[in-house]
């Protein structure tokens, strides 16, 4: 099938009509019937009965439809990048992050992107790292922020700095804190003066998924001095996890950048003893040169990453 065959497909697919698809793709009835007989005879089948007046996709067409669907979407993909190189010669970028990194890192350095290149836009995606990749194989991301130290077959991964994990509570404490505290039980003493919130204990602990690169870290750490403290509760994302200690669900163990993006009055923040360091990576693929663009948000991205991990020694 040729990419106007796609066209006409869709467009009857979702119209039901010849009519209705022809004026979808600005072209003439005659012309669009004249395509799909043409797609028709190189398939060698039947794509649409008329079934009470309008066009219903055959069984055959339904087989083909997701394969169609897709290149459609590739196809729509390139429409919007050839727009954006048209109308955007300031540059435009195609990012994708992190969830916890889109929280609490990215916002920053893209006002300061626009404010040093006012013209540059942004797609913005956050997904977890499997889908980072992909999207960058496909070519649907230019640059991907990601706490991911696997490397892949075609892509580049540039260390940015790294940020660490703390302990995120509704419990008044100062100065740092020791893994093995996680295992001591604290009693259902109300938290921080909220007589609504009691019982935050050691089995009220809430950690990140071990295949999450921090619930790994965590996870490795806390093996290592032979400590089993109880989870009650294991999230995907860093963020959901501050949420549920701003809740009063118990006490999290997060990255400090989303930490410091989700603290709320009544939240204590403390960095753990020996520290435990999650590194920040920026990918890209390898056989696509770096422009000047895309190494000027590289730098920014690293200058910030070293910004927010010297703000953890401020007062919060």
């Amino acid at each position: 099938m040729r990419l106007r065959h796609i066209e006409i497909f869709e467009a009857i697919r979702r119209t039901g009509s010849l009519t209705e698809a022809a004026a979808a793709l600005h072209i003439s009835q005659p012309a669009a019937s004249k395509l799909l007989a043409h797609a028709e005879s190189q398939l060698g089948f039947k794509l649409f009965d008329r079934v009470k007046g309008r066009l219903v996709a055959t069984r055959e067409a339904e087989i083909l439809t997701p394969e169609i669907a897709r290149l459609s979407q590739d196809l729509n993909s390139v429409r919007r990048l050839a727009t954006n190189l048209r109308d955007r010669p300031h540059g435009h970028l195609r990012l994708g992050c992190a969830p916890a990194l889109g929280l609490g890192l990215l916002p920053g350095v893209v006002r300061d992107s626009r404010n040093a290149q006012p013209g540059i836009t942004f797609d913005i995606h956050t997904h977890h790292s499997a889908e980072l990749v992909q999207g960058l194989l496909t070519r649907e991301l230019d640059l991907a922020v990601t706490f991911d130290t696997n490397d892949y077959p075609g892509l580049t991964r540039m260390g940015l700095g790294h940020t660490e994990l703390v302990h995120l509570s509704r419990k008044p404490a100062r100065g740092p804190m020791r893994l093995s505290e996680l295992s001591e039980a604290t009693g259902g003493d109300t938290v921080g003066g909220d007589p609504s919130i009691t019982g935050i204990t050691s089995d009220t602990l809430i950690v990140l998924d071990a295949g999450d690169a921090s619930g790994a870290l965590l996870q490795l750490a806390l093996d290592a001095q032979g400590l089993a403290p109880q989870v009650a509760i294991q999230v995907q994302t860093h963020y959901v996890a501050c949420a549920l200690v701003d809740a009063g669900c118990g006490d999290a163990i997060v990255d400090a950048i989303t930490a410091r993006a989700m603290l709320r009055p009544g939240m204590t923040l403390r960095r753990l003893e020996p520290a435990l360091r999650v590194p920040i990576s920026i990918m890209t693929r390898n056989q696509d040169p770096l422009s000047a663009l895309h190494r000027d948000l590289i730098e920014r991205l690293r200058t910030a990453c070293a910004a927010l991990l010297e703000g953890l020694d401020a007062p919060v």
